[in-house]
């Protein structure tokens, strides 16, 4: 199967349908979440406070929406129109932003807590123009987005690289940027289910966190089960519950967005539903 980046840039090849196309696939929305989560625990962010986050790449806000469900305020960035234009239809929190991320984050310093990514790297390995410089754009990215992160913040990309190369290049022009970090291989032993993250720190050198589904996690134990729980011990709302309803309608409240009234039915599932 072609990789995508082949076929097409980005703003092209997710046109209209194909925008729809994704935001209805329940498989591509399942596997948007699961990333989306771990690059959030990858982050490390306090569990007592809402952060200020960059979502590089958002499409259609699906990671956006993972994003709000953990109670962080967001902006993203995205090339393809059509995906954002569906975001506005989905409704999502955060504000939207039309940018080419290989042109920069164009963001005052020090904005952000953090940053996020999922799936969107790998296009700036890929020359769709003849003015378009993979190593260029990709320090024009990262040196933008050291910038715009504060001091102690950290970001994670996922991303599909091609090959060891297209790796290499990637984490040498972050470096370059001002970046310490690496990439953390999650089920590194599997065909499907190995996920690259970069993961990047602007405070200093630390060490990397653990990759899931290495020797350590062979017992096969759900980590998306092992996260719910984590979700429940932290006095979290429950997706979809009634109090998880309440809080998202009282953020967009917060934020000058029209919403709906609260009424006894909010949050009631309707009878014949399951």
């Amino acid at each position: 199967m072609s990789r995508p980046e082949y076929l097409a840039p980005p703003e092209i090849f997710y046109n209209d349908d194909e925008a729809r196309k994704y935001t209805s696939n329940s498989r591509i929305i399942d596997i948007q979440v699961q990333m989306s989560e771990r690059a959030i625990e990858l982050l490390l962010l306090p569990d007592d406070q809402p952060c200020f986050l960059l979502d590089i790449g958002c499409g259609s806000g699906l990671s956006g929406s993972v994003l709000e469900d953990e109670g962080h305020i967001w902006v993203g960035m995205d090339i393809s129109q059509s995906m954002l234009e569906i975001a506005v239809e989905r409704e999502v929190e955060g504000d939207l932003l039309l940018s080419d991320m290989g042109q920069g984050c164009p963001f005052r310093a020090g904005t952000f807590d953090g940053a996020v990514s999922i799936s969107a790297l790998q296009w700036l390995c890929n020359a769709d123009k003849t003015c378009h410089k993979p190593v260029q754009r990709l320090y024009k990215f990262f040196s933008t987005l050291y910038a715009c992160l504060s001091r102690s913040a950290r970001a994670v990309l996922q991303f599909y690289p091609e090959n060891c190369d297209q790796m290499e290049l990637v984490t040498s022009q972050a470096m370059k940027a001002g970046f310490f970090g690496g990439v953390v291989v999650d089920y590194p032993n599997s065909t499907k289910a190995k996920k690259y993250f970069l993961v990047l720190m602007t405070g200093g050198n630390m060490p990397l966190p653990k990759a899931l589904g290495t020797e350590q996690d062979a017992n096969g134990v759900s980590y998306t089960t092992k996260r719910d729980r984590l979700k429940q011990a932290r006095g979290k709302s429950v997706k979809k519950s009634r109090n998880w309803i309440l809080e998202k309608k009282e953020r967009r409240r917060k934020q000058g967005k029209d919403t709906r009234a609260d009424s006894k039915y909010t949050g009631r599932k309707r009878s014949g539903r399951f």
